[in-house]
């Protein structure tokens, strides 16, 4: 497709672009005004700034690069289907809700509060974000290199690979099914609650209360540094690098680590002899 080059341009004023279709904008300038790229399709977009509200609704096939959104660009993609992020640095609020395709590389998310909520079909690769309710509800999720700071990320997610990140995140994966973290560290209380299908691998976690109230929680050659009153009321496959500081009441399965320095289970709660300790 040919398209139609909008460079070096400064837009003031509601929908600018609005219902555009095949276009190249480049090196412009968005200034107040709500929806400038609304309702378009088959856009790429270049080394812009986008300064208010809604940049990107209802659009289809859209390409951002070497972009920035200010903070009042708040709420910024929303609706779209097939949208890419690459080299973008993003200030704003509440960006990507319900949208299916969403490719992020080598972004910077400085406000990343409820981020990718209710998307699907979503890959992440070498992105930092800081900001609380990162990906709600998000379905078909996959990620490489994810920093984020911000509590309650992915709650309610499903269908989720992670590899090689970092995650300081208070109440990460609460409600969440079939999420899988390779090779990465998560700091934060109450990991993992009310979930289902919650596998780490090579992974590094210390969480207060962590890993409980889980149906099916499998670790594997992780370790565990200040993390206490573990597993309580989870069905378990844990496989611990050195020590774990304690555990209480597990549902049922097999715990092996070095050595756990205390594990409680009381008999009025759960049946002791579902729960094996091996020491390794």
């Amino acid at each position: 497709m040919d398209m139609k080059e909008i460079k070096c341009k400064n837009f003031v004023g509601e929908r600018p672009l609005f219902d555009s279709h095949g276009i190249y904008v480049e090196k412009c300038t968005f200034n107040d005004g709500e929806s400038p790229i609304k309702e378009s399709g088959d856009v790429k977009v270049n080394e812009c700034t986008f300064g208010w509200k809604y940049p990107l609704w209802y659009g289809k096939n859209i390409e951002v690069s070497n972009t920035t959104l200010l903070e009042m660009a708040r709420a910024g993609m929303w609706y779209t289907k097939n949208i890419s992020f690459a080299d973008c640095t993003v200030h704003a609020p509440k960006s990507f809700r319900v949208c299916d395709g969403v490719k992020l590389k080598n972004c910077v998310f400085t406000k990343a509060a409820e981020m990718l909520w209710n998307c699907k079909n979503i890959s992440i690769e070498n992105v930092s974000a800081v900001g609380d309710y990162f990906a709600m509800n998000c379905e078909n999720v996959a990620v490489d290199g994810l920093r984020l700071d911000g509590n309650y990320s992915f709650d309610g997610a499903k269908n989720v690979v992670i590899r090689n990140s970092v995650l300081n995140s208070k109440d990460a994966f609460w409600n969440s099914e079939n999420v899988t973290v390779y090779d990465s560290t998560i700091v934060g209380e109450y990991l993992g609650w009310n979930s289902k299908n919650l596998t780490l691998i090579n992974c590094t976690v210390e969480s207060l209360q962590g890993m409980c109230y889980i149906e099916n929680l499998t670790m594997k050659n992780c370790r565990t540094q200040n993390t206490t009153l573990a597993f309580e009321y989870s069905t378990v496959d844990i496989d611990i690098v050195g020590k774990i500081d304690s555990v209480l009441n597990p549902y049922g399965g097999v715990i092996a680590a070095d050595e756990i320095s205390e594990f409680t289970i009381e008999a009025d709660k759960v049946d002791p002899s579902k729960t094996k300790i091996v020491k390794k």
